[in-house]
């Protein structure tokens, strides 16, 4: 498993707008974030993009609305995308005035 995940470190991609720029984009810190979660280190991986946790609720629903039918999925999807949405925004203005 150990040799899974330093082999997926080893082909993150980089962000384009952090090379450009030299500024964070709204998504920087979700592949690292990811590779905390898939080691266990779920406050690590909160801590680098408090958003995946919510994505992560958002895409499990998708997949239960798949084979069973919710009532108000419709509803209950826009709220977990506002989630999202509210999540990574606030980290993304954060990181701008703590750094």
């Amino acid at each position: 498993m150990f040799l899974l995940i330093k082999s997926i470190e080893d082909y993150m991609l980089p962000c384009v707008i952090k090379e450009h720029f030299g500024f964070d984009c709204i998504g920087c810190g979700l592949q690292r974030s990811a590779v905390f979660f898939i080691k266990g280190q779920f406050l690590d991986a909160f801590l680098m993009y408090p958003a995946l946790y919510p994505m992560l609720l958002f895409f499990v629903f998708l997949i239960f609305d798949m084979f069973k039918k919710i009532e108000h999925s419709e509803k209950i999807k826009l709220g977990l995308a506002s989630l999202i949405l509210i999540a990574a925004v606030t980290n993304y203005i954060l990181k701008l005035f703590v750094n």
